[in-house]
């Protein structure tokens, strides 16, 4: 399993990589820009107000040692060399199940570009073909349109609601759930949003 990470993928000018101890400063700018972009959709732990942030070193310290344990795949996404957002695989399960989710955010700037469906796409691929999972999830408040579009244009199934699913900016929200199983996507996600978008076009 920990022959999964450190991985960079790229399709174009878009890439999966790694975040750095050397992002620090352009993460955290990207934080700061897109605080009230990002705060609604924003995982938060319940009846914890005071509990500072870690560090950011402290951050990437703590994914790397998660992602050597095969538990989560912590991805910065780039766009032409510069750093734009994320995307983390985690809750990895093996066993019988071998199923993960996926979570992602992107820089306001950046987003309706086609960034993030295609960096989810490298991500599945590279969850289905290399790491031998299953079932990739992805949960999303349905208030969150620009998300939902993210997987209905990658043709995930949705699976209904979960209430109070997860603490989301203060409070327990119901989250529609979707999912892929490696069996519906033969020919890669990939290669299946490149084709709906070269139709589209």
């Amino acid at each position: 399993m920990s022959s999964m990470w450190p991985v960079r993928l790229t399709e174009g000018p878009v890439v999966l990589r790694p975040l750095h101890r050397t992002d620090r400063q352009r993460w955290i700018e990207l934080r700061r820009r897109n605080l009230e972009w990002l705060q609604s959709w924003e995982a938060t732990v319940p009846d914890i107000s005071t509990e500072s942030a870690p560090s950011f070193s402290a951050m990437v310290r703590r994914l790397r040692h998660e992602a050597r344990e095969g538990r989560t795949l912590p991805f910065v996404i780039a766009y032409n060399d510069e750093l734009v957002g994320q995307l983390t695989v985690g809750g990895i399960t093996w066993g019988s199940l071998r199923s993960c989710f996926i979570g992602y955010w992107i820089d306001r700037e950046h987003a309706g570009r086609g960034i993030t469906p295609t960096a989810v796409a490298m991500a599945v691929d590279y969850l289905f073909e290399r790491a031998n999972l299953h079932r990739v999830e992805i949960n999303i408040r349905p208030e969150n349109i620009a998300s939902k579009r993210v997987v209905e244009k990658l043709g995930f199934r949705d699976e209904g609601i979960r209430a109070q699913y997860l603490h989301i900016d203060g409070d327990w929200r119901d989250h529609l759930s979707y999912a892929l199983n490696a069996e519906e996507v033969p020919g890669g996600l990939l290669q299946r949003w490149k084709a709906t978008r070269s139709a589209a076009t």
